[in-house]
């Protein structure tokens, strides 16, 4: 079984929170973010955000279904989908549909957005109206991608918080620097240098400097 995300989700809640009330116009009742396990490598698809929190199985049954996921995603782009929810007989719905469907959510449209090695991060807002048409769904679509980026840089901040001295440490090891050099520019040991990519390694879940960059990349943390 696939588990959410271990991690206490405040501020994010209070940023889902705050982009759903601008959602209010569009009818979106429900937001889900899943993605791999930043800590659990091995772990593709799990939960990073729902809101609101009554929706979380729900949003672990769409995690564990084989619906989307990866096979879907053949771009680099993010690439969008709508549907209705309630698609196919009621018998052979899925569990994460019949859950959505008792808490009287009828559509949704889902941002795949690409990260590297073939892994995905998406989104997905769901709505108790139908839509109709793309038009509909566009507009939900350029709502995800408007707030993305701070969606993103929110889970980084809740799920791995890098101090300042350890995100500018990863920042000029991104630009080549070594950690004699990155001292000299910041003041300090090569040795404290070290230790901030320690840390920083250690939040990320990885076991070597490259890995590290390469994940603050992909939450935009750096």
């Amino acid at each position: 079984m696939i588990q959410p995300a271990n991690f206490d989700s405040v501020v994010l809640d209070g940023l889902l929170a705050d982009w759903m009330a601008a959602l209010q116009a569009e009818a979106v009742e429900a937001l889900v973010v899943l993605g791999p396990d930043v800590l659990e490598p091995a772990v593709h698809r799990c939960v990073h955000a729902v809101h609101p929190p009554r929706l979380q199985a729900m949003a672990q049954a769409l995690a564990e279904s084989e619906e989307f996921g990866r096979d879907w995603v053949e771009s680099d782009s993010p690439l969008a989908l709508w549907q209705d929810i309630s698609r196919g007989s009621y018998a052979e719905l899925s569990r994460w549909r019949v859950l959505a469907l008792s808490h009287g959510l009828q559509s949704m449209v889902r941002v795949a957005f690409m990260m590297p090695r073939g892994k995905v991060l998406e989104c997905y807002l769901m709505t108790p109206r139908a839509l109709h048409d793309k038009s509909e769904a566009t507009a939900l679509v350029w709502s995800i991608l408007n707030i993305w980026p701070r969606i993103k840089r929110g889970m980084a901040e809740v799920i791995c918080p890098l101090s300042p001295r350890e995100k500018e440490c990863l920042a000029l090891a991104f630009d080549g620097m070594t950690a004699a050099e990155t001292g000299q520019k910041l003041d300090c040991s090569e040795r404290t240098v070290n230790y901030y990519l320690s840390n920083a390694m250690r939040k990320l879940g990885v076991d070597n400097k490259l890995a590290a960059v390469e994940r603050a990349i992909w939450y935009g943390v750096i």
